[in-house]
């Protein structure tokens, strides 16, 4: 009996530590609860992955993301309330501790229903700026959906986004294989500063997408809010403790109409699109993707075991982490990195093109070294790298600042002491080809001066002449 109550109880520790790195209790903010039969697959997908879901209004009494100073969620997501305010639990302030708290944000936006001024001031305080009419909305005349906007054209077809860099993992590509499209219907567009490094845009609008206040003529747009690639339809960032904050500029993409649609694009620039044919949207794929990277179910790296030893002559030490070395001693470094993926600990593997790092510094680095895989366990990657020691003593840091685009942050620090040699480390004098000369001259001094005494003591004294009364004759 004892037996099946522990198999039970670690199956059950599997499968909460099965859904997320970082937790599994979500809070879904949403005004009304009948709005939850509008995103019943999205939703329901993630009870599917294990999550806990709670439902609160953001007005309700009952509402608190912190309790007794601890978070209360693992992650929060907040659908668009129809309201023009959101409650006292929902601050700018307390959505920021939330994410200082280590908490993952996924916020939604909806061009139908003006963006409280809590959130605009939110997304503000981290340099994601809003249109300043609140009913704007991204239009595209050249990439459209011919079945549900053949008018308004602000039904949006973009393909899969591709990375932002040939060196970042692209998490969001769905299968590669390519032909897939999303849906973007009625998004607000946002845009970005260029002071906040921790901002990355996942989908931008397409070239000839820009923003469009409805109750505008349309003929009469002349100085738009953004245009193009300026607009991010989908905004993420990644706070420096690796907190996970999402910006969806629709939240009608997460609704079931659009995970079953068929769209038809509409004919581009250059005749692009010409003889499209009705085919169904990734939309469902790419929330998923979206979602599971927001609350920790990618992307996420862990550091296991770390150490660094001696390494003289290829004979490596038995005594590990040693808090002190001696210059231009051989040191071997080592760290087990691995890989949150979906449901399991898999062994990291860096992009193509990019390479983790150790620096050996002081104030500034003395050694920056790309560390290369050694071995592979079946859930992490052993890195290492071999070095001498510089000819400084001080207080040194083995450090790993491993930072890149929807990875989370790695940040490991060890110090050590490098003190000077020994007195009885340094080498004979002998041994060092630049002291030969001097050693020479001493040598020469001695020889000269054994030389000068032989000399003196084995030679004998000259007689002197006296006269015959005594006196020396000179």
């Amino acid at each position: 009996m004892r037996g099946i109550l522990s198999f039970l109880l670690l199956a059950f520790l599997a499968t909460v530590q099965a859904v997320s790195s970082s937790g599994n209790k979500l809070l879904v903010v949403l005004e009304e609860l009948a709005e939850k039969t509008k995103y019943s697959k999205y939703l329901g997908d993630l009870e599917a992955r294990g999550f806990s879901l709670s439902y609160e209004s953001p007005k309700g009494d009952k509402l608190a993301l912190f309790k007794l100073g601890e978070r209360a969620y693992d992650h929060l997501i907040i659908l668009p309330p129809k309201s023009k305010g959101l409650g006292p639990q929902l601050s700018p302030k307390i959505l920021l501790d939330f994410i200082n708290a280590g908490g993952n944000i996924l916020l939604t936006l909806s061009a139908s229903q003006p963006t409280p001024t809590s959130l605009v001031s939110l997304l503000l305080e981290l340099d994601i700026h809003l249109p300043n009419d609140r009913t704007a909305l991204v239009v595209d005349h050249f990439n459209y959906d011919t079945i549900s906007a053949a008018e308004q054209h602000d039904v949006v077809l973009v393909p899969r986004p591709d990375a932002i860099r040939p060196d970042v993992k692209n998490f969001f590509k769905g299968d590669g294989k390519g032909g897939e499209v999303i849906a973007i219907p009625r998004a607000v567009g946002q845009t970005l500063g260029n002071t906040s490094p921790l901002l990355t845009p996942l989908l931008r609008a397409p070239r000839t997408a820009y923003s469009y206040n409805p109750k505008d003529d349309v003929e009469g747009v002349e100085d738009p809010f953004a245009v193009g690639p300026q607009l991010s339809l989908i905004t993420t960032m990644q706070a420096r403790n690796s907190a996970r904050f999402t910006v969806i500029g629709s939240s009608e993409l997460l609704e079931d109409t659009w995970f079953d649609a068929k769209v038809k694009r509409s004919i581009g620039m250059g005749g692009v699109g010409t003889g499209a044919k009705e085919v169904k949207t990734s939309n469902q794929a790419f929330a998923k993707e979206v979602t599971g990277w927001t609350f920790n179910e990618i992307g996420v790296l862990k550091v296991g075991k770390i150490e660094h030893h001696l390494n003289e002559g290829g004979v490596q030490s038995n005594i590990t982490n040693p808090k002190i070395y001696r210059v231009k001693n051989e040191v071997t470094y080592t760290i087990e990195l691995s890989e949150y993926s979906w449901d399991k600990w898999v062994p990291f593997t860096p992009p193509t093109g990019d390479v983790v790092q150790l620096e050996f510094s002081m104030l500034s680095p003395f050694h920056r070294l790309p560390l290369t895989p050694s071995s592979t366990t079946k859930t992490s990657t052993i890195y290492t790298t071999s070095f001498k020691l510089p000819d400084q003593h001080g207080i040194f840091n083995f450090k790993i600042n491993y930072k890149r685009p929807f990875y989370s942050n790695v940040e490991e620090k060890n110090t050590v002491t490098v003190r000077h040699f020994a007195h009885d480390e340094w080498p004979r004098s002998w041994v060092i080809s630049g002291a030969w000369p001097w050693i020479a001259g001493i040598g020469a001094t001695v020889t000269g001066w054994v030389a000068f005494v032989a000399l003196w003591l084995w030679s004998k004294p000259v007689p002197l002449k006296l006269t015959a009364s005594g006196k020396k004759i000179q």
